[in-house]
């Protein structure tokens, strides 16, 4: 885990909001060669909503002028400069290190904001001490009309959804409790930030905003979706040369962090399943990469001192069962998000009842 220290970072940069009152919150954005991004986000950000908010851009190593961009035209951005890219939750944490604001709030560089999306998160935050995040409805920007997703769905074999995608906006229009938050759009009281450690700076890339949620929620801490918190992302499913390693490596990384040994051995017939299904997945649509997947094999093996430290601080912080946590996961995976056609359809028929079944037997065995 990240060594999130609870002071503040001491530095040379400052903004113009230096000598003021404390900001009630403050944005926190990652951005890595994002320019044209910014050139849409910041202005909507910078909008009545952030009157009485900090606004940090953690500059991962850009090559294409993102951070003179915004030096030059919102001198008000505390920029913050990496001299290489290391990685999201790295560039939270040191955003989060300069902040001053009471909460802190995340926000891709590739987002528009809605008048009112921020003091609508703060709200419920402020409303409920056990509510330690609350992530947005994040509509598509090509397709307004649409859902990117309304907070997370975590499978309980760890797997992470896009709760709603591609269901049309007016969808998911209560607040309530979901899985994880949407690492595009959230915030989260700072106590709740530092007592978590902050983000696992080892992750660097997907699944840093599930990994965060679980720790909270085994803290003892609700994640809220909150519907009347716009924001747009201009996002599209891509995958990169080594996504299939970050994700896997990060998927076991966050299950051996968070659960009981116990409740692991319970769970292995899921998870052998859940194996299988990644494993197609590999085959049928990154066959040319297939080494990634064993790449997350081999980091978990020769990093294991390191994963079980980790471990030992999350379990640290545990105030809640693993039974509480697996009861709100999903048994079915979202095969259409990544296939629409007759291949999604039969696994579907085939999987979904699998997993229930396991799902079922684990809940019925983990009392934990």
């Amino acid at each position: 885990m990240s060594a999130f220290p609870p002071a503040r970072m001491p530095g040379d940069a400052t903004s113009s909001g230096a000598g003021e009152t404390v900001p009630r919150s403050s944005v926190i954005i990652v951005n890595h060669n994002g320019r044209k991004h910014l050139e849409r986000c910041l202005p909507s950000l910078l909008r009545e909503d952030c009157r009485n908010c900090q606004i940090i851009l953690v500059d991962n190593a850009s090559t294409d002028g993102s951070a003179r961009y915004v030096e030059h035209f919102f001198p008000q951005v505390l920029v913050i400069r990496n001299h290489a890219n290391l990685g999201f939750g790295h560039g939270s944490n040191l955003g989060a290190q300069c902040a001053t604001g009471e909460y802190l709030v995340f926000l891709n560089p590739d987002t528009i904001v809605e008048p009112g999306w921020l003091d609508t998160l703060l709200a419920v935050l402020e409303a409920d001490t056990q509510v330690g995040l609350a992530t947005s409805k994040i509509l598509l920007l090509a397709d307004p009309e649409r859902i990117n997703t309304c907070g997370n769905v975590v499978h309980y074999t760890g797997v992470t959804l896009c709760r709603g995608a591609g269901f049309h906006k007016s969808a998911f229009q209560e607040t309530g409790e979901v899985d994880a938050v949407s690492g595009a759009a959230f915030a989260i009281k700072r106590k709740v930030f530092e007592e978590l450690g902050g983000f696992d700076e080892r992750f660097f890339l997907y699944m840093e905003d599930t990994d965060l949620s679980w720790r909270a929620r085994l803290a003892g801490y609700k994640c809220l979706y909150v519907p009347q918190s716009i924001v747009y992302h201009d996002y599209t499913l891509r995958f990169g040369p080594a996504k299939t390693f970050y994700q896997e490596r990060n998927r076991y990384l966050m299950l051996l962090k968070s659960l009981r040994w116990p409740t692991l051995i319970v769970l292995l017939p899921a998870l052998m399943l859940a194996e299988l299904v990644t494993w197609g997945f590999v085959f049928l649509r990154e066959r040319k990469r297939l080494a990634n997947k064993l790449r997350a094999y081999v980091w978990i093996f020769t990093h294991w001192g390191q994963v079980m430290q980790s471990r030992r601080q999350v379990q640290a912080l545990r105030r809640v069962r693993d039974r509480d946590l697996l009861i709100r996961c999903t048994h079915r995976l979202a095969f259409e998000q990544v296939d629409s056609g007759p291949i999604s359809r039969l696994a579907h028929l085939v999987f979904d009842p699998l997993f229930f079944v396991f799902h079922r037997l684990a809940l019925a065995l983990i009392w934990w």
